[in-house]
């Protein structure tokens, strides 16, 4: 069947639901193939014929949260000042807030390393077209090891605020605080954070 076939495309989509689904009630690593099939009203041979593993299902199952929490990040002004946050970084936690669950067991010592992997990829490329965009950081630090930084960074307290009742405007603030510690960036006339 080829993938762009409308019943492939159903099947994914359902079988993404059943992970997802499954990932809420309990840790990633306790699901096997069979219980995501069952979920999703397919045999187990079906996942296989569109996931080589489960991994990868739950990989692409985040991948709409993955380009949410992208956005989120590439629509932040890094040059922005130290207060208040930007609102799209506390739309950013606004989201991680409404998935907790889901982000604190993909991002979890039990969750989903393809899916950490993605998201901080995600994140990286979103720093990396700010800086194509104009802005530079405020230090001498190549721009994809800064933009790697900044992605990680993010990822580590995405994971934290998702394990904790961390208000999303808070979270917004201090992460902000903290990346004006390492993180802020100049653009063009506009310097934060540079050493006098």
């Amino acid at each position: 069947m080829a993938p762009d076939d409308p019943r492939a495309r159903r099947t994914r989509a359902s079988l993404r639901a059943a992970a997802l689904e499954l990932a809420g009630e309990r840790d990633p690593a306790t699901l096997t193939l069979s219980a995501v099939a069952a979920r999703a009203g397919v045999n187990r041979a079906t996942v296989y014929l569109h996931y080589p593993d489960l991994d990868a299902l739950f990989a692409d199952a985040m991948e709409e949260a993955v380009a949410a929490v992208a956005q989120a990040a590439q629509l932040c002004p890094l040059d922005a000042p130290a207060e208040p946050a930007p609102p799209p970084l506390v739309t950013l936690f606004e989201h991680v807030r409404e998935h907790a669950t889901l982000y604190a067991r993909m991002l979890g010592p039990q969750g989903s390393a393809r899916f950490a992997a993605r998201l901080r990829a995600a994140l990286t490329e979103a720093v990396q077209e700010r800086f194509r965009a104009g802005a530079r950081p405020a230090s001498d630090v190549p721009l994809d090891v800064h933009a790697a930084f900044l992605a990680g960074a993010l990822v580590g307290v995405i994971a934290h605020c998702a394990s904790c009742d961390e208000d999303p405007a808070d979270a917004a603030a201090a992460t902000w605080r903290l990346f004006g510690d390492g993180g802020r960036v100049e653009n063009e006339a506009v310097v934060i954070n540079k050493p006098s």
